[in-house]
């Protein structure tokens, strides 16, 4: 068997794989990055040519600007404080430049495989046949990629027209028609807001209620509300909840259900202009979908709507392509690891961004970067493999008492 290189393979150049890149670099740890696309940004970078990127014309962060800049380079002083997705690409594609970690990053090149080696180690096959090795392998690949449809499919059959809000880019394809967004995330608002300025209707469909939190709240972006010091987290969220009760009354008052749970115990929904549009009769609230009636959708309720088109916006797997089964197995978008960074089996496999927080992805998938350099470097060492899986379970026990069991809530 070959020596194994000094060095370490990052897959995937996004905003995690990125932030990877200039943090090796930083502590002088050799590495390769290997991006699908043709530049750096992932998910960001609006018609990705990796076909990976799920931006919409019209996307903006919902995370205002100072909460999702890395540390060390801030986001550009002109930039509004909620920053088009062109805007983000754009500091992307800065930040790699200015840390000169560009020249590290092979695009438009995909792992095909990757596959430990006994005794510790990677072996990485490319998508032009070429073998690699390298001590350890950190994943940063997205998880906002591979479409999920809902599972099992809706009985019956629809006539119209459907897709994934994956593939949705702009509103022109649904001028005049009767739309139906299926979901109740980011995504869904968005589009069933843009929608709603063209469409003869649109209908939102949702299983559950859930909490729409506006991007201001008293003039003062979401996630840049003053706290005092020393107020315990349950405190603050109370607080934030009756300020955001007093900004949007009652989910109830809108047609959508009542929440079964507090802000706070569930993904965020983030917009300012969902609730405008259902006010204006532009958006109506429906129950789950009961069976799919050719030119229509029968509901839950038992009332049906005609409908010309269905965006699903119902999430994405988490997914793996390059990693064999038996070596990551993901079961219903859970992938248990230690603190969202460590595999508990392959001590030299790290993800880096795998995680979905109620800010931004980037500073956390910096400040985990730096985890990893400093246990590459000898720095710091792994609990031992009983108290690390004792809290991999206290973590996904924890998890899914707050969150509940769903595939949305894994991370």
């Amino acid at each position: 068997m070959s020596e194994i290189p000094n060095r370490v393979c990052i897959i995937g150049a996004g905003s995690s794989g990125i932030a990877a890149c200039k943090v090796l670099k930083d502590h002088g740890i050799p590495f390769d990055c290997y991006e699908a696309g043709d530049r750096v940004g992932g998910n960001w970078v609006y018609d990705n040519n990796n076909r990976m990127s799920s931006a919409y014309k019209s996307l903006f962060i919902n995370t205002s600007r100072p909460r999702m800049q890395y540390s060390d380079y801030p986001m550009p002083e002109h930039y509004p404080v909620f920053p088009h997705h062109t805007q983000i690409a754009e500091y992307f594609n800065d930040y790699v430049e200015h840390f000169d970690v560009k020249r590290y990053i092979r695009f438009n090149t995909s792992v095909t495989q990757a596959t430990p080696l006994e005794g510790g180690g990677w072996e990485v096959i490319l998508d032009d046949g070429s073998t690699h090795r390298y001590r350890a392998l950190l994943v940063a690949n997205g998880h906002h990629w591979d479409p999920r449809m809902p599972e099992p499919p809706f009985p019956g059959h629809f006539d119209g027209t459907t897709t994934h809000s994956h593939y949705y880019k702009e509103p022109g394809d649904y001028t005049g028609k009767h739309v139906l967004v299926l979901g109740f995330g980011n995504s869904a608002m968005d589009i069933a807001v843009e929608t709603s300025r063209v469409s003869a209707m649109t209908y939102i469909s949702v299983r559950r209620g859930f909490h729409i939190i506006p991007k201001y709240i008293m003039g003062r972006p979401l996630d840049q509300l003053p706290v005092p010091p020393g107020v315990p987290p349950g405190l603050q969220l109370k607080v934030y909840s009756l300020l955001v009760r007093l900004q949007n009354g009652k989910m109830t008052d809108y047609g959508f259900p009542e929440p079964d749970h507090s802000i706070g115990q569930a993904h965020p929904t983030i917009s300012s202009e969902v609730l405008n549009r259902i006010t204006h009769g532009r958006i109506k609230v429906k129950p789950n979908v009961r069976e799919l009636d050719g030119d229509g959708v029968i509901f839950a309720d038992g009332s049906r709507e005609r409908i010309d088109s269905i965006i699903y916006c119902t999430g994405y797997k988490v997914t793996f392509p390059f990693l064999k089964p038996e070596i990551v197995e993901v079961q219903n978008n859970d992938l248990p690891l230690f603190r969202r960074v460590f595999h508990p089996r392959y001590r030299d496999l790290f993800f880096i961004g795998l995680l979905q927080p109620l800010g931004a992805i980037m500073p956390l998938a910096e400040a985990q970067s730096i985890w990893v350099s400093k246990y590459l470097l000898g720095q710091y060492g792994l609990p031992s493999e009983k108290e690390l899986l004792q809290d991999i379970k206290h973590e996904r026990e924890t998890m899914r008492k707050r969150y509940g069991n769903s595939p949305r809530h894994t991370m």
